[in-house]
């Protein structure tokens, strides 16, 4: 894994990769985003074509299926203690999915 993608993000180039990623919002030095889909079964396949994703990364978001429908999920690196270009990378891959 590369260093410079594993180094915490400064607040300027976090807030500009931001802007390209809607439908994240951040919480608590964290990026979450929840998505609904029609059934438990969509939302399962869902969840695990993100496990795949994250395998191929190397990194690996935190997964909660609620409310049989929803899945949220939630990026951060936990070597660096915020946000690094490894979120940003695996949210731009999670938004392309869920298209």
């Amino acid at each position: 894994m590369s260093k410079t993608r594993s180094m915490r993000l400064e607040e300027a180039d976090l807030n500009k990769h931001l802007g390209e990623l809607p439908a994240w919002q951040r919480q608590e030095g964290r990026l979450a985003r929840t998505l609904t889909f029609r059934n438990f079964a969509d939302a399962l396949t869902f969840v695990n074509s993100v496990g795949k994703l994250a395998e191929e990364a190397d990194h690996h978001p935190d997964i909660s299926l609620h409310n049989w429908n929803q899945v949220t999920l939630t990026l951060w690196t936990h070597d660096a203690g915020g946000l690094t270009m490894l979120d940003v990378s695996l949210a731009r891959k999670i938004d392309a999915l869920a298209r």
